[in-house]
């Protein structure tokens, strides 16, 4: 009955299709929290002006005010919703409250008998203040139940939950993330990460969920849980979740608070309202304040869930574009903690790369050494290095600027250096290996220019410090690793330039090999001579160097 489609995929970020047996939804999807017992807005109205695809709603919440009507009608009756209907099982009230008045047995039964559509375990969460002691007794409390499920079921069509606990302790999430995919469950969910949201801890909230996704299958879908404001939906997104639900739209209306893709403003302090929304092109921040309290309240959570629902289609068009990350830089910038967390995202260079397309519809954007994390920068330093082999039979390294254009091998100066150094060195040009030396990239070899996205970029000049720096590292990575037997390095001016000599110099120096220095002012006549005269001359100047 249930299975999971990926059909477009960038960074971790899956658009995906998952069937249930009340109809189809596609991820990434946001999951309106819906309060049975207190509906500020109606979740039919939600389907209907919103085509909001699924929601979720607290089955413990529903048996204590519904009980037996709910399981007569059904919870798809009861809520006036014919989308998917997703179901937690209360373990947020043990969070809180620290009980509840059921058995995992009893809420698994319900959740069955009302005819959820997707269904969670009675979890233990851990919480974010809780003892190691604790916060194992919660996993290991957790995974018993989540055991006891294969026992409990009756039905075959619901998709259940298996939530990882362990908090804040990462090698208890790692631990509770592997045991979970050894059963039986078709979605996967973070558990206890409310706290550290709330705390604005997004740094952390990376590796809790990075550290849950690279112990779990791969294909089945993961859910976070409690995802609060839009501004955060890009990072999630972006890590793999594929599923999150939200109750902030009516707890923030119930303040006065109004959403933006940024951040959240009283709606006191507005003189316009930024959108465009049917709510705002029919009001003024004075209207709303004017309405009646429950008016106002369901005005504002009308509002707040077309800014949460237009900020998931800017992200799926964004994955669709390939440009996820150029998006996510953009929202992080949005609020230190964001821009903290992205920074966190370099830890996890090697498996961004690893599960990232190769190619894409459209071209990188770089702005800043954020952008060094970007999964393509990791693989071209990684393959780089371990796949690519210099042409049979070069011998010296010419290292050439980027003449300030793309593709590389048509710039006009590129050109006319390459056939005038044909014509007076003839066939010792065959001992010539040229590359191209660049921001972000470091090397490019001449071979590799019109693989993605090597010339398919733009980047945003000049280059930081920490940018510059690392193209001079990835330089001197690559001339270490090769078996060239003389460097010539094409020096721009500047201090980039400068940096990259007095470096480059002092590892071929370290490694015996012949390093020349050619300033370059321009593909001149004495240019071209010098360097004609270093490859004519090299085996005569190799010599030398050895006696």
């Amino acid at each position: 009955m249930m299975g999971f489609e990926i059909v477009e995929r960038d960074l971790l970020a899956r658009i995906g299709r998952f069937k249930t047996k009340t109809g189809t939804i596609e991820t990434p999807l946001l999951l309106p929290v819906i309060n049975p017992a207190r509906e500020v807005v109606k979740p039919k109205e939600i389907y209907e002006l919103l085509c909001c695809e699924a929601i979720i709603t607290n089955a413990y919440i529903v048996k204590r005010h519904y009980g037996e009507e709910a399981s007569r009608r059904g919870i798809h009756s009861l809520l006036d919703y014919p989308g998917v209907v997703m179901t937690d099982s209360g373990a947020y009230q043990i969070l809180v409250y620290g009980r509840v008045e059921t058995t995992p047995e009893e809420i698994v039964r319900y959740q069955e008998d009302i005819g959820s559509d997707i269904a969670t375990i009675l979890d233990i969460p851990t919480g974010w203040m809780a003892t190691r002691e604790r916060a194992q007794c919660t996993v290991e409390e957790t995974l018993r139940r989540a055991e006891q499920l294969k026992e409990l079921k009756r039905r075959k069509d619901i998709a259940w939950v298996g939530p990882v606990q362990g908090g804040r302790y990462l090698d208890l999430i790692a631990y509770s993330a592997e045991r979970m995919s050894r059963l039986q469950f078709d979605i996967h969910a973070l558990g206890s990460p409310t706290p550290v949201m709330e705390q604005y801890l997004f740094d952390f909230l990376v590796d809790m969920i990075m550290t849950a996704k690279v112990n779990l299958p791969p294909e089945r879908p993961f859910h976070l849980f409690g995802a609060g404001h839009p501004f955060m939906f890009s990072l999630a997104v972006a890590l793999g979740c594929d599923l999150f639900d939200s109750a902030s739209y009516s707890l923030y209306a119930r303040e006065d608070r109004y959403m933006t893709p940024q951040g959240t403003i009283r709606l006191s302090r507005l003189k316009y309202l930024p959108c465009s929304c049917p709510i705002c092109v029919k009001s003024s921040p004075r209207d709303l304040l004017e309405m009646p309290k429950a008016e106002r309240e369901r005005a504002l959570s009308m509002h707040n869930l077309y800014v949460c629902f237009s900020e998931i289609r800017g992200i799926k068009q964004a994955i669709i574009e390939g440009r996820l990350w150029e998006y996510l830089e953009m929202r992080a910038h949005g609020h230190p903690t964001l821009l903290q967390a992205l920074k966190r995202l370099k830890k996890y260079g090697r498996y961004l790369e690893e599960h990232t397309p190769v190619t894409k519809r459209s071209g990188a954007f770089f702005f800043s050494s954020l952008s060094l994390a970007r999964p393509e920068v990791t693989r071209h330093e990684i393959r780089l290095l371990e796949r690519f082999t210099p042409p049979r039979g070069s011998r010296i390294l010419l290292l050439l600027p980027s003449f300030g254009m793309k593709p590389y091998e048509r710039a006009k100066r590129y050109r006319k250096m390459m056939r005038e150094l044909r014509r007076r060195v003839g066939v010792e040009i065959d001992k010539v290996h040229p590359c191209i030396y660049s921001v972000p990239f470091g090397v490019t070899p001449m071979e590799l220019v019109d693989v993605y996205p090597l010339s398919q970029y733009e980047i945003a000049l000049p280059p930081d410090r920490e940018m510059e720096s690392h193209m001079v590292r990835q330089v001197t990575d690559y001339v270490k690793a090769m078996n060239y037997k003389g460097v010539i390095l094409v020096r721009e001016e500047g201090v980039l330039g400068e940096n990259l000599s007095k470096v480059c110099g002092r590892v071929c120096s370290e490694k015996g090999i012949r390093f020349w220095d050619v300033p370059s002012s321009g593909v001149s006549r004495e240019l071209i001579g010098k360097l004609a005269e270093l490859i004519t001359n090299e085996d005569e100047e190799m010599n030398n160097l050895r006696g």
